[in-house]
């Protein structure tokens, strides 16, 4: 354990910082699996909805900084992408 206050408080810092990422990734995965979930159902109107519910998620989590930019966009495409093919 730390002994100076500042290295004890940056300890304190981190751990709320990683339970929050830790929150925010999950909430991600539970909405990207929703989206995939409707997509081997084959229920084109639930996978839309999935979709706009996920790509809101994942743009929070960059906003908030947990993903990087291109990750988040890149995660979105993948899941537009599987959500057309669906589709058609």
């Amino acid at each position: 354990m730390a002994n100076i206050k500042s290295a004890k408080k940056r300890i304190l810092v981190t751990k709320t910082k990683e339970e929050r990422n830790k929150a925010i990734r999950s909430s991600v995965k539970t909405a990207v699996k929703k989206v995939y979930t409707a997509i081997d159902a084959n229920d084109a109107e639930a996978a839309k909805s999935a979709l706009l519910n996920a790509t809101s998620i994942i743009d929070k989590a960059t906003r908030k900084g947990v993903y990087h930019k291109n990750y988040a966009a890149r995660k979105v495409s993948r899941l537009s992408l599987a959500v057309n093919k669906m589709s058609r």
